[in-house]
């Protein structure tokens, strides 16, 4: 099935497809020739998905899924996980009040925030991301794939399993996998938090990152990067990120100290997530 999923231009395409390509994992995951695809599971039920830009307010979504009754849940997710439903004007109004954001928005004025197809999946990221290299931690994800994913009926291209489902993480010794005991028993104890709260990674309920917090392992920097990421709050700031330190030193030229990113962005609520996202961008920039 090909879709057309509308969206209020402008879309900075290639800085979406940047970030997920940073992030893809392998087994899961893959970005060829400005196309980002993946594997899917809903309710047992597996296949994949491929998407591209398509116009200037369109991306094209090719779908490869043996339930047609599942396909607006799975347009809702996608449309979700690439922001195509951003009201950008709102946010860099607010945001360009700030000089050095607006100038961040005059460079790339369609950047949206990533979301993720999956809030478990996307929570074993953030844990698995804790405190080691975006690279080590897109490593382990392929391990824990590999391992504990279930094969897909039917391989295309890199796309071999599906990611793993709740029940599995929750009983599995995830430390064999070549990590502390302690995050080990944060993977599964998320997964069995899911089992318990089937709604726990639902968007729009409140209360995103004081649910997060509860989990065993979860601190302010993974509870906030889920919030943003998966729950869509778009205030969410990881404000010890190490990332979102540098980009603003390198930006104003001189040292910068956790508490004084977080004061800064005290003036960008309700809308820090759009202001983390232009950041981290601003660390690819040439100068």
């Amino acid at each position: 099935m090909k879709l057309q999923l509308k969206f209020q231009p402008p879309y900075d395409w290639p800085a979406m497809l940047g970030f997920l390509s940073a992030r893809a994992i392998a087994g899961i995951e893959e970005v060829v020739d400005g196309v980002y695809s993946r594997s899917i599971g809903l309710k047992g039920v597996h296949g994949s998905l491929s998407i591209r830009q398509a116009t200037a307010d369109s991306l094209a979504l090719t779908l490869d899924f043996p339930d047609p009754a599942a396909v607006p849940e799975i347009v809702v997710r996608v449309r979700r996980m690439f922001d195509l439903d951003a009201d950008l004007t709102v946010f860099h109004r607010h945001l360009a009040v700030d000089p050095l954001l607006a100038r961040l928005i005059a460079e790339r004025p369609g950047l949206r925030v990533p979301g993720a197809w999956d809030g478990l999946e996307l929570a074993i990221r953030a844990v698995l991301g804790q405190q080691i290299t975006v690279t080590a931690a897109i490593k382990l994800a392929g391990k824990l794939v590999a391992h504990y994913g279930a094969p897909l009926a039917l391989p295309r291209g890199g796309l071999t399993h599906v990611f793993p489902q709740a029940e599995v993480l929750a009983a599995a010794d995830l430390a064999t996998l070549g990590m502390p005991k302690s995050r080990g028993r944060t993977l599964s104890g998320v997964a069995q938090a899911l089992l318990d709260d089937p709604l726990l990674f639902e968007p729009d309920r409140q209360g995103g990152v004081a649910r997060m917090l509860a989990l065993y392992g979860i601190g302010d920097w993974t509870a906030q990067y889920i919030a943003l990421r998966q729950l869509r709050e778009m205030d969410g700031f990881p404000t010890g990120d190490v990332g979102l330190i540098n980009a603003l030193a390198a930006l104003e030229g001189e040292a910068v100290t956790a508490r004084q990113l977080q004061l800064r962005a005290e003036a960008w609520r309700p809308y820090r997530g759009y202001a983390a996202q232009l950041l981290w961008t601003s660390l690819s920039r040439p100068d």
